[in-house]
């Protein structure tokens, strides 16, 4: 995605959070004028799309103010100085209301910042508001009774997905440039292309969870990831060395290096791909997002080889029986004592569709965590051969609303799961449009800790397809 000239309020609200910084840098624009462009956005699409449910105005304003005065005595707040960003109603904020979704929390106001929130404040960004998530982040479409349902930019009869819809449909409308969100199952990926947008699920332990809730604890929090999400894969690769690292907080995070994407020689990259996950066949657009993603990275000099991982059938028995070990009675303890007594329908479906029925027996839940280690140690040999692997995010462009957990839908989200299960770094970009209009993406994913590679060969599709695209008005 190439940036445009910053000559007016509609190139502020498409440019890169990258093009942004630059420009408050060498104050072609001030942080003022970027973030009331921003607030104006919101305050022009949000009534359509219902993506931003707490609009944090007042506070970004002084804040950008601050940005400017400070640049003005020669100080920079670090390399998003004065740019504004959003973050996901499942990441806490301090002293603005965090639902997660849910009744029990409709009022509750953190009084600390989740860990990546206050890396990326501590980097100079300004925080524009909070964006809206299914009930506990448990679905792949975005509506709650908290605040409602959200709908995506390119056809509001259509979801954004879930779990970071709101954020995916705010960035995507050009009301904000990045943003956190959290990725278990696709949450990032499948909102990424459903809007046409750039993300980031990052390696297993590289971004610390400190703040996010439902707090990712137990058997299964592995799968469970702070994320990013941008229009552009270079906002990505900022942001993400700025949120990594070790908090002393959560126990899982490791301090290892982050490669700089420009660093990678995409010419020695070996590169698997497959179309078809051996469960739900995607649709023929789809297909050929992922043949003409490959054509163009073979045309880049990558090694491409059409192979498809062993085992690669059995990733949705693998993840749901997981979420099925207790039947979903943890999820619906917690939301008790928090004093939610009415759950949304979406996640009615979620817990009897996901998280049901239980497994009879402990045994049963032994040997379902075993598969989950022998699917994992599988994926690795494969990956020993390769350095990335290309495929669908889901078999479909964005969906419409309410059809997530039919039962022809529900196994491809098998696609997007399979990289929460091995824990695997994986990159979203926008590389087609279907016959109806609708933005297709890829995702890439590449060996642990190796988010330069799947940055890298993100970029390059990114340079040959154009990335995002504005929404139709």
């Amino acid at each position: 995605m190439a940036d445009r000239p910053l000559s007016s309020a509609d190139d502020v609200t498409a440019a890169s959070a990258g093009a942004l910084a630059a420009a408050i840098r060498t104050k072609q624009l001030s942080s003022v004028e970027v973030v009331g462009a921003y607030l104006d956005r919101i305050a022009r699409v949000n009534p359509t799309l219902n993506a931003v449910v707490q609009v944090t105005e007042a506070a970004a304003r002084r804040e950008a103010a601050a940005a400017d005065a400070a640049l003005a005595r020669g100080e920079s707040g670090g390399p998003l100085h004065g740019v504004p960003f959003t973050v996901k109603d499942t990441l806490e904020t301090a002293g603005v209301i965090c639902t997660g979704g849910t009744l029990g929390r409709a009022a509750f106001v953190p009084t600390a910042d989740a860990t990546s929130v206050a890396r990326l404040r501590a980097a100079g960004a300004i925080l524009l508001g909070k964006t809206n998530s299914p009930e506990i982040a448990a679905a792949w479409e975005t509506d709650n009774l908290v605040y409602g349902r959200t709908n995506n930019p390119y056809d509001v009869a259509r979801t954004p997905g879930g779990s970071t819809g709101g954020e995916a449909a705010i960035i995507a409308a050009g009301g904000s440039p990045l943003g956190l969100g959290t990725d278990a199952g696709g949450s990032i990926r499948l909102p990424a292309h459903f809007c046409g947008l750039a993300g980031l699920k990052p390696t297993s332990g590289r971004i610390p969870r400190t703040g996010q809730f439902p707090a990712p604890l137990g058997p299964r929090a592995a799968i469970a990831h702070v994320s990013l999400m941008a229009r552009a894969v270079d906002d990505l690769a900022l942001a993400l060395p700025l949120a990594a690292g070790p908090d002393f907080r959560d126990f899982s995070i490791v301090a290892m290096p982050v490669g700089a994407p420009g660093a990678v020689a995409v010419k020695s990259l070996k590169l698997a791909f497959f179309i078809d996950d051996g469960t739900t066949t995607p649709t023929p657009g789809t297909q050929e997002a992922v043949r003409g993603a490959a054509r163009a990275l073979a045309g880049r000099g990558v090694a491409v080889e059409e192979r498809r991982p062993p085992g690669a059938e059995t990733t949705f028995e693998i993840y749901r029986d997981i979420f099925r070990a207790d039947g979903g009675a943890g999820a619906r303890a917690m939301l008790a004592g928090l004093g939610t007594t009415e759950l949304s329908p979406l996640l009615q479906r979620s817990l009897a569709t996901l998280g049901g029925p239980a497994l009879d027996s402990a045994a049963a839940t032994v040997a379902a965590f075993t598969r989950w280690d022998q699917y994992r140690n599988t994926m690795l040999r494969f990956m020993a051969d390769y350095d990335a692997l290309l495929s669908p995010v889901v078999p479909w462009p964005a969906l419409a609303h309410g059809s997530s957990f039919d039962t022809d839908k529900f196994p491809g989200f098998a696609y997007s799961m399979m990289h929460n299960l091995t824990g695997y770094p994986s990159a979203t970009v926008r590389v087609g449009t279907s016959p109806e209009g609708l933005p297709i993406g890829v995702q890439i994913a590449a060996r642990p800790w190796r988010e330069d590679v799947a940055l890298a060969l993100a970029r390059a599709l990114e340079i040959e397809f154009g990335g995002w695209r504005t929404p139709a008005p």
